[in-house]
Order: C-alpha cells, then sequence, then structure tokens
C-alpha cells in the first residue's frame, strides 16, 4: 500500500492539471510532485527499525509493532497536512527566490532578506508541528515530525530546482498529496488519526470490504491494484503511448496462479505476506526477458529498446499479477 498513495496522487493530479489545460509535461511534473508529498505520511514507519532494536523481535509481527507506535498518527492528519503544505509553500518561495538570476546590489538585499523570512516561517511552522507532536507523543512524535519536516523540505527543494513549480503549484500539490493519503489507509490495518494531535476519532475501525478476511484482503489488493493501473493509464496516455501494445503475451503466465490455492494458505490482512510475495513474483517473471532486452539496448545505445522502454514490462508485470490474484481468488470461492 505504500506505493498506492503515490500513485493514486500522480494520477489524479496529473489527469487533473491535463484536464484544465496544462501541457503534458507540465501535468506530469505536477503528478509527480504530488505522488512524492502523498508518499510522505509514510517516513513514519522508519521508527519500525529502531524498534526492532530496542525489542529484539526480529520478525514480520515484531516490524509492524514497532512501527505502529506511531504509524497512521502523527503524520497522517488533515491538521498537519494544511500546515505542512503552507510551510512547503514559503520554502519553495526561499528556494525559487535563491535561485533567481543576479541582480543589483540594492535589489539582491533585498531579496536575501525576502529569502530569510520566507524560510524562516516554514522553519516556524515546522518546528511548531514538532513541539506539539513531543508535547502529545512524546520524544518519538517529535522525532517523528522532524524526519517529516524535513523529507518535505527537501520534496519541495527537488520540485522547485528540477520541476519549477511555483509556490501556489507547491502548496496545491503538497496539500492534495499529504491529506489525500490517510484515506487510502482505510481498508487496511487501523484508521489513522484524521484529526491528531486533537482527540477527535472521525473513523474508529477500517472499512470492511467483505465479512470473510480473505474476500476483504482481495478487495484491498485489487484496489491497490486498480490504483496502480490508473497511474500507468495516466502516465501512457500523457507520453502518446497506448496501453494494450505494451502488454507482452506473458502476461498470460498469470492464469497459472491459480493452482497456488493448494500451497499457498488462504491470505488476510494479519497473514498476507506469502500470497502477496509469492502473486508478485509472478509479475516478475512475465516481463523478466522484456527487462533484459532494455537492459541490453541501454548498454549499446543509452536508449530504450522501442517506443514503450520499461512500460512494456511495466505493464505486462501488471496485468500478470492481476490474472494471477484474480486467479487465485476464483481457485479460493470455487474450493
Amino acid at each position: 500500500m505504500f506505493v498506492g498513495h503515490g500513485l493514486l496522487a500522480f494520477a489524479l493530479v496529473a489527469a487533473g492539471a491535463r484536464w484544465a489545460g496544462r501541457s503534458r509535461e507540465h501535468a506530469l511534473t505536477l503528478g509527480v510532485a504530488a505522488g512524492a508529498f502523498a508518499t510522505l505520511p509514510d517516513v513514519d514507519i522508519l521508527y519500525a527499525p529502531l524498534g526492532l532494536v530496542a525489542s529484539g523481535a526480529f520478525d514480520v509481527e515484531g516490524f509492524w509493532a514497532a512501527g505502529n507506535v506511531v504509524h497512521r498518527a502523527v503524520t497522517h492528519s488533515l491538521v498537519v497536512a494544511a500546515i505542512a503544505a503552507i510551510a512547503f509553500r514559503y520554502w519553495s518561495r526561499a528556494e525559487r527566490s535563491a535561485t533567481a538570476p543576479a541582480m543589483s546590489t540594492a535589489r539582491a538585499t533585498g531579496w536575501s532578506t525576502a529569502v530569510t523570512v520566507d524560510r524562516a516561517v516554514a522553519v516556524v511552522l515546522l518546528a511548531s508541528l514538532t513541539v506539539v507532536a513531543g508535547i502529545v507523543s512524546g520524544l518519538l512524535g517529535a522525532f517523528v515530525m522532524t524526519v517529516f519536516g524535513l523529507v518535505g523540505c527537501a520534496v519541495t527543494t527537488v520540485a522547485v530546482r528540477r520541476g519549477d513549480l511555483s509556490p501556489n503549484a507547491v502548496l496545491l500539490v503538497a496539500a492534495f498529496g499529504l491529506a489525500s493519503h490517510p484515506f487510502g489507509d482505510l481498508v487496511t490495518g487501523g484508521p489513522p488519526q484524521l484529526l491528531y494531535p486533537f482527540d477527535l476519532g472521525l473513523l474508529t475501525q477500517r472499512i470492511s470490504l467483505a465479512a470473510d478476511p480473505t474476500l476483504h484482503l482481495f478487495g484491498a489488493f485489487w484496489l491497490e491494484l486498480a490504483t496502480l493501473w490508473l497511474a500507468l493509464v495516466v502516465y501512457t496516455t500523457l507520453t502518446d503511448r497506448r496501453v494494450r501494445e505494451a502488454i507482452h503475451g506473458r502476461a498470460a503466465l498469470g492464469v497459472a496462479y491459480a493452482a497456488a490455492v493448494l500451497a499457498v494458505p488462504a491470505p488476510t490482512l494479519a497473514s498476507s505476506y506469502e500470497f502477496v510475495f509469492s502473486v508478485l513474483a509472478v509479475g516478475i517473471v512475465g516481463p523478466v526477458p522484456l527487462v533484459r532486452r532494455q537492459w541490453r539496448a541501454w548498454r549499446r545505445t543509452h536508449r530504450p529498446a522501442g517506443e514503450y522502454g520499461g512500460i512494456a514490462a511495466a505493464l505486462t508485470g501488471l496485468t500478470a499479477i492481476t490474472l494471477a490474484s484474480v486467479g487465485y481468488a476464483i481457485a479460493y470461492a470455487v474450493l
């Protein structure tokens, strides 16, 4: 689910920007920036390795138990998203001013003052979030919020220097990306604390897609796959490619995964790893020859082979995974 947050924001923002009349290149840039900001709240999982070292529980359950101490709380808040988006806007203004062309001494002095003020406002806003997180959630909350702010400023800097985004564009994509993230967690795990640091729970339990825990897992998995498909369709459309022409016949290998129902235990949210890792492996096996071909072409010419390049491998792998998961679900329902 970590990848899905970013890809959903990318797809919606890029498609929306293109619909609003932006150029293909600018729409893609806005989408990529939104996707980066949408992934940002999950920096809170970085605490998990520290928690594992402290607890000595070096296993999958221990990893998630350690990470969930602060996961979906400090950084998964609409309140934090709004304040952080404003902070990143000021940081982007400072970045644009700092990289402006040379000017007269008098004007440069005023420009330098504006840069300092913008950076100060951004730092004060992010530091305030850190202080509040420290008060509410202790040193761990302050640590997570500090990392959140630093990584967010780094994302903003790249968006301005490489994507040439304006402060208002940064504000919009940051706000959308950060605010959209928590809603992607409503079908897996515990619900995020949408109004943190306020003790007001909008949601007390996750959304159930089916009474059967295995069917619920399939539903969540297919939502993720739908997000991946949407992102790839938007990308191929904006780059003037066609999805069907990029999918290789090797994707049909995914159908054979239905037989795995005899060996892989029925997955649930609590025990999904065997299913997820094995079905993803199917998506790797199918496009392996395509990846090898791209690598050889790149080594010879430093250019992708064919019009579609790595997109063909991604779409072929995703098709194989989709067919594999549907085949397993049908076999599960029949048996």
